[in-house]
């Protein structure tokens, strides 16, 4: 009883603080209204932060990883999250523009005018998770302090140096009513999504997406929700097929597979599909000849999740699959001290493998052959939304055929994962996959309360016949207007 009445106290004084914050960051943001050069000075901020403790970060990364290749975490968790913030600095100032609309006929022709002010919302909450823990973050800020907004962020538990580390450098870098970072784990979690953000951006797993909406729904706060699920890979057999293994496995290893648009499963026309394994298994060997003690190769992020993924491959084994483990030679990863695991090909699946409907999140990828391609384009669509979809091969016929046929988050031609590092773009989900978006001018739409205004014509004749007694002039502005 005392410890339930302690955890009662402390989710008491938690929710006090954020409704506090979130009041005084709502606050700060209305009474700045449309300041562009404290925007950018705060975009400016979290640049500086990124590039003054990228050392750190890495650090940071490498603690809670077991290993995390330098150079990956510096291209993914700073590099990428640099190119967001920077363009968005660019633009910010033609994206707060008031925006000119044409005001009712003949209200206009009188003098009326119509605009949209694009207004901050207030204090975004932000869900990071465990996979990159800067990246997700700090890239977003570029769209939500281009809107003028704050922020709070809850970091994730399973990686408390990255956790540690960001609070410690906001703290620094921001007051709290620009910034601020909560710490805990699923009861501060719990607590952080039912509190009455401005909006609430939630980056994670399909399966907790329900729980973080109903939360949010009973204080009416609007929701981003950057998801995963099953991105599919499509190989045609007009595809290069080296530069086409060499591109899936680069994407598939980066961060061992850990990442929300890895490539999921393959589906290889049958012609070329024993020719794509072998160059599968030689881009593996040629990017990674060692992997147990190579800096390059990124660690599974804990034991529970390697052990998810080997029960996703021993599930697959008994029911039929053939398992190609693309280890080097003479590595033993049963000794591997980092929590590293080498990469699988599953080759002979079926539907009834928890391979085919989980989302994997590691080094593992199904290779699934089909005939035609609409063949393709029938398994993907009798399934739930991808975040990705990728298409390998040459043919414009099945390329339209692909990307006009099929609904998924977004799409890359000829590569894996690249469409969100288009800062030009938005960046999000469809249906399982997500709501909303950030990155680009679609990003700052999102966290911005676009208001129309609207400044009536100061002319009487126009408006006086709208007016009772109602007579002639209404009756044939009416027959005028009400027509095809």
């Amino acid at each position: 009883m005392e410890s339930e009445l302690k955890k009662g106290e402390t989710k008491g004084l938690l929710e006090k603080e954020l409704q506090n914050l979130i009041k005084k960051q709502r606050a700060a943001a209305l009474s700045e209204g449309i300041n562009i050069e404290r925007r950018m000075n705060r975009i400016d901020r979290v640049i500086s932060l990124l590039v003054e403790n990228s050392e750190q970060i890495v650090n940071a990364l490498k603690e809670d990883f077991g290993h995390r290749s330098p150079e990956g975490s510096l291209a993914t968790d700073i590099f990428g999250t640099l190119s967001s913030l920077k363009y968005a600095k660019r633009n910010l100032r033609k994206w707060a523009r008031p925006s000119k609309r044409r005001s009712l006929f003949p209200l206009g022709l009188f003098g009326a005018k119509t605009r949209i002010e694009y207004q901050p919302l207030g204090s975004v909450g932000v869900i990071v998770p465990w996979n990159f823990p800067f990246n997700l973050a700090f890239g977003p800020l570029g769209s939500i302090f281009s809107a003028g907004n704050r922020v709070v962020i809850k970091p994730s538990e399973f990686t408390p140096s990255s956790s540690d580390l960001t609070k410690r450098l906001v703290l620094e870098y921001f007051e709290e009513e620009e910034i601020s970072v909560i710490i805990g784990g699923p009861e501060v979690g719990a607590t952080f999504c039912s509190q009455p953000f401005d909006h609430l951006l939630f980056t994670g797993s399909t399966s907790v997406a329900p729980s973080i909406l109903r939360s949010a729904a009973e204080n009416l706060v609007p929701v981003t929700l950057e998801l995963g699920g099953k991105s599919p890979v499509i190989v045609s057999d007009t595809a290069d097929l080296k530069r086409t293994a060499i591109r899936i496995m680069a994407g598939k290893t980066l961060n061992a597979g850990q990442i929300c648009l890895a490539p999921d499963y393959l589906l290889v026309d049958k012609k070329v599909s024993e020719r794509l394994v072998r160059e599968l298994k030689l881009a593996t060997k040629h990017m990674f000849p060692t992997m147990i003690n190579n800096p390059d190769y990124s660690s599974i992020i804990n034991q529970r999740h390697r052990d998810r993924l080997n029960s996703l491959l021993d599930d697959a084994e008994r029911k039929g699959a053939e398992l190609i483990e693309l280890k080097p030679k003479g590595e033993n990863f049963l000794t591997e001290r980092q929590g590293k695991m080498p990469p699988y090909l599953v080759l002979s699946t079926s539907d009834d493998m928890a391979i085919m409907t989980d989302e994997i999140f590691g080094p593992i990828l199904p290779v699934i052959e089909y005939d035609h391609i609409q063949e393709a384009i029938s398994f993907i669509n009798e399934r739930p939304r991808p975040l990705g979809l990728y298409f390998f091969g040459s043919s414009k016929r099945e390329e339209e055929a692909v990307v006009q046929g099929t609904v998924s988050g977004g799409v890359a031609i000829n590569d894996v994962i690249a469409h969100i590092m288009q800062d030009d773009a938005p960046f999000g989900g469809v249906g399982d996959s997500g709501t909303g978006s950030y990155h680009g001018y679609e990003g700052f739409i999102n966290f911005s309360h676009s208001k129309t205004v609207f400044s009536q014509t100061p002319y009487e004749f126009p408006l006086k016949i709208t007016r009772p007694p109602y007579g002639a002039g209404i009756r044939r502005f009416l027959d005028i207007m009400i027509r095809k």
